[in-house]
Formats: C-alpha cells, structure tokens, sequence
C-alpha cells in the first residue's frame, strides 16, 4: 500500500449530465497510503453559462461574474491538478460518490488530450459508511456525505456546498469511520443484526 497514494476529490457542476453541463469547480486533498495530507488544490472552472442549470448554480453559488473574474480554463485547472499527484505512485480517486466526478473528470482530460493521472479503482466514502453501519448495527437513512459526518458528529445541520469544504469533510468523515472499523477481539460480542439485514432471519429463534 506504500505505493498508494488517494485524490480525495469534489467537482461542482452545472448539472449532472456531462453531455450537457460543463464542471464549474474543482477540489482535491491528496494524501498517502495513511491518509496524510500531502497537498491540497482548488480552483473555479472557467464554464459555459447556457451548461449551467439554474438549480446547479443556486446549489453551488454560481455567480457568473465572479466565475468570469476567478475562473480558470479547464485544461488549465487539470493540468495543474495533476501537478499536484506525487510522482511515481498509484494514486486513487477518492470521495463521496466519487464516481461521478471522475467521470466529468475523464471526459475533460479526453477533450483536452491530457493523459489520465489517476488510477481505474476508485475508493467511495459512501461504501465505507455503509461498511461501518452493518459492523456497528446502525440503520442508515441515506448515503449522503451530510447523512455520513452527521453520524460521526462531524457537522450538525447544513453546511455551504463548495468544493474544497466538501472535499476537507469528505476526508474528516473518511477518516473517522476508518478509525471505527479497528478490529474487534475474539473475545467480544458481535454487534446486533440490524432488522432485515442478510442473515438477520438465520439467527435462532431464542436469540431473536
């Protein structure tokens, strides 16, 4: 794992179809193997306004004025997004619901003719909250990134959707529930089964 290193990534965009929107924002805290950060970058993307939904641009804060004064091109910010990946490591997307950023990320690097920095696995806090609700016998209520550092404690009630503060709590949260799924010794009791969970309902009657 030494030659890991993880991208914790947050795009804004203006919608969420890359065929019709463009990205608008752009945040990443790279860290090593241990999630030690080593750098950290944000910056505003030059965007198209007729690509930029009225919902997306409310949700985000999108002022074109701003964007055309503090706005960057898009190869621009990739190229020096990429600049900040440590040199001669495996480097992993990471995030919530990371997915969808790489692929407005791809398409980006494809359009530009860059070469694609990062690595084909991906690493979802999404999944890891999920993980830590089955081992904790919690119920989820949602996969949110607010729903998962409202549990942890991290947040309480709604914060400002921007991409470097989601990315910063994205890594918070990542690393809290990391902390929590720290093995367990034989000799201690399994949590409960969550009702309905799988093998819920293979569980012997007199421990129902």
């Amino acid at each position: 794992m030494a030659d890991f290193a993880f991208a914790f990534l947050d795009c804004e965009f203006g919608g969420l179809d890359p065929d019709l929107h463009d990205i608008t924002e752009v945040a990443v805290i790279v860290t090593d193997y241990r999630l030690v950060e080593l750098a950290s970058g944000e910056w505003k993307v030059t965007a198209r306004p007729e690509r930029i939904s009225d919902e997306a641009a409310e949700i985000f804060g999108y002022d074109a004025a701003v964007w055309a004064a503090e706005g960057h091109p898009v190869r621009r910010v990739l190229t020096e997004l990429a600049g900040l990946l440590p040199k001669g490591k495996t480097i992993v997307p990471a995030g919530q619901n990371v997915r969808m950023d790489v692929t407005f990320l791809e398409r980006a690097y494809k359009a530009c003719g860059i070469p694609w920095p990062f690595d084909y696995h991906v690493i979802d806090l999404a999944t890891l909250y999920y993980a830590w609700s089955l081992v904790a016998g919690e119920t989820v209520s949602a996969l949110s990134l607010r729903q998962a550092a409202t549990t942890a404690g991290l947040i309480d009630g709604a914060t400002p959707h921007r991409a470097l503060a989601d990315t910063r709590l994205t890594l918070e949260t990542f690393r809290h529930y990391v902390g929590r799924l720290a093995p367990r010794s034989p000799s201690d009791p399994a949590p409960p089964l969550a009702p309905g969970s799988a093998g819920a309902a293979d569980e012997p009657l007199a421990r129902r």
